[in-house]
């Protein structure tokens, strides 16, 4: 293998190891995924570093020497059905060894896979956010505010992200909005507990995950990575909560 050549195989795991973050994988996976690869199209060695916002990578070979690559990822949404296409693919490609060509075929039909319709979203944030408010405690009319204001909050956020605005103020904005609506819904009377209600549409927007997935990278030894996802997650639950009260305090 010449070092051009190793140097575009590199690329192409590095794009499936930047795409895996941006799905929301551990850097565990992202780094195993890279190595592999590499390892499959001849490396000796392979030694990967990636933390959230970062991916490097340098291999060695005899045919080609010594090859170093830097990406830079640019952010992170939990998709887990692309995410398990990425991971079908990246052992496609530690079995088979396809050309270049054919790579960037498969990643090309991940990139272009539909996924859920928005229609189909508003749906799903209705019936979470009903479903909450009653899981806690919320009667009927508690459950249907809870969840018109899921549907309003899915379209207010799809709104705001047109501005391309900071996640944070994106996510402070959308618990303004909730908790204003929630409590303009007992006004009205639709509702009958503002809490309640509230409760079903925090549960939208609360880090669950991301306070999980960092809980799991210190556990598996990548403390760093850790570390800064669990700062990302307490933030944005410290913002979840501040734009929920702030809203209640104007009622």
């Amino acid at each position: 293998m010449t070092k051009d050549e190793a140097e575009r195989y590199l690329y192409y795991a590095m794009t499936i190891g930047e795409q895996l973050l941006c799905c929301g994988a551990e850097v565990g996976r992202v780094e195993d995924t890279i190595r592999r690869i590499c390892l499959a199209y001849g490396a000796s060695r392979a030694d990967v570093f990636s933390i959230t916002s970062s991916i490097v990578t340098t291999i060695y070979g005899k045919d080609f020497g010594i090859c170093t690559q830097t990406r830079r990822v640019p952010g992170m949404a939990n998709d887990l059905g692309r995410l398990d296409d990425l991971n079908q693919l990246s052992r496609y490609i530690c079995e088979y060894r396809p050309k270049p060509e054919e790579i960037q075929k498969g990643l090309e039909k991940i990139r272009d896979k539909q996924g859920y319709s928005f229609k189909t979203q508003i749906l799903i944030y209705a019936v979470i956010s009903g479903s909450f408010s009653v899981f806690f405690g919320g009667d009927v009319n508690d459950m249907i505010a809870s969840a018109l204001i899921g549907i309003a909050l899915k379209l207010f956020e799809a709104f705001v992200k047109k501005g391309a605005l900071n996640s944070l103020l994106t996510v402070l904005l959308c618990c303004g909005a909730g908790g204003v609506l929630s409590n303009l819904t007992v006004l009205i009377g639709l509702g009958h507990h503002a809490d309640l209600i509230s409760i079903g549409n925090i549960m939208l927007l609360i880090p669950g995950i991301a306070f999980t997935n960092s809980l799991r990278d210190m556990f598996s030894g990548d403390t760093i990575t850790g570390l800064i996802r669990c700062m990302e997650a307490l933030l944005l639950a410290l913002v979840v909560g501040l734009g929920f009260t702030v809203a209640n305090l104007l009622f």
